[in-house]
């Protein structure tokens, strides 16, 4: 018998203060969590030359959603299929942290409501990163 869909989902999105939207607890979540786990989609990585001639609505998606590296942008496979985990917003101060794979696991507990956050620092190279 095939699980059911909520089974292992620990967040939703939300309007966020921090910025547009957000990913928040919906349960609390114990430290050491992995919290996307079944989101196991590889990234696409696109050389950051190969946009040059997109338009700018185009543009920012990488920006907003991609992780920058190397002068490459690691990218959902197609922008029509964002998983929460894509929706992390970021702080100095984050509950989240990645492992070299790009996997999501919380660093401390989080409690129901909370927003979820990382700091982009510590998987962007940020060189690539700016406004279009």
């Amino acid at each position: 018998m095939a699980k059911s869909p909520h089974v292992g989902v620990f967040v939703r999105l939300k309007p966020s203060s921090i910025h547009g939207i957000g990913v928040f607890a919906i349960r609390d979540i114990p430290r050491g969590t992995y919290v996307f786990r079944g989101d196991n989609l590889e990234m696409t990585w696109v050389k950051a030359s190969a946009l040059k001639d997109l338009d700018v609505e185009t543009k920012k998606l990488y920006h907003d959603f991609c992780v920058s590296r190397d002068g490459k942008y690691g990218c959902p496979r197609n922008f029509n299929v964002l998983t929460p985990a894509w929706y992390l917003n970021h702080s100095k101060k984050p509950n989240i942290n990645v492992d070299k794979n790009y996997d999501f696991y919380s660093v401390r507990p989080i409690k129901k409501g909370e927003e979820l956050t990382i700091d982009y620092e510590t998987y962007n190279d940020n060189k690539l990163r700016r406004d279009f």
